[in-house]
């Protein structure tokens, strides 16, 4: 037993550095859309200058913000939640609600994302597929595959607070530093 908890101990810990890494990453992606935004606003009011190109960047960034953000935002439960019994419920409950909610909800959701999606995206890739804008940005397929990226990180993070709320159920300690 003590085997199986700390296979799903380092599981936990390896899922949540990863998605910690990639939300960090990603956040400063904000700070880029404000600053090509300025870049925008300068070069058209100031300079009569517009760049379909760069005013795809700022949609691209914000896509990826959300897309890669996602997992991030479930490892530090920060999704809405809408909330009217769970707070009440002692923390063996809650990780049974979590648990459940992840096996019989999230899970399949990601997984319903990723197949849906991959015809999708393989055509966009088959085609190398461009802005329909002329002068816009290239490699569209290429923001289409985080829809299969996000859903496979949102998947990866259903396994970690799977085992989490599992060990909360069942009350086994969690002991990993994220």
């Amino acid at each position: 037993m003590s085997s199986l908890v700390t296979f799903g101990q380092c599981t936990i810990k390896i899922i949540d550095a990863l998605n910690e890494q990639i939300g960090r990453g990603t956040s400063w992606l904000t700070l880029a859309i404000v600053m090509v935004s300025v870049i925008v606003v300068i070069l058209r009011y100031c300079f009569n200058i517009g760049s379909i190109a760069t005013q795809e960047s700022i949609s691209y960034m914000h896509a990826l913000i959300f897309m890669l953000g996602a997992a991030y935002t479930l490892k530090h439960n920060a999704h809405v939640r809408v909330d009217i019994f769970y707070h009440r419920f002692n923390e063996k409950t809650q990780g049974w609600v979590d648990l459940l909610g992840t096996l019989f909800l999230l899970i399949p959701v990601c997984l319903f994302i990723i197949i849906s999606s991959w015809e999708y995206v393989a055509d966009s890739w088959a085609i190398q597929e461009s802005s329909r804008n002329s002068g816009g940005l290239p490699a569209v397929y290429l923001l289409k595959s985080t829809i299969i990226i996000m859903a496979a990180l949102l998947l990866l993070q259903a396994i970690s607070l799977a085992i989490k709320s599992l060990f909360s159920a069942i009350g086994i300690p969690l002991n990993t530093a994220s």
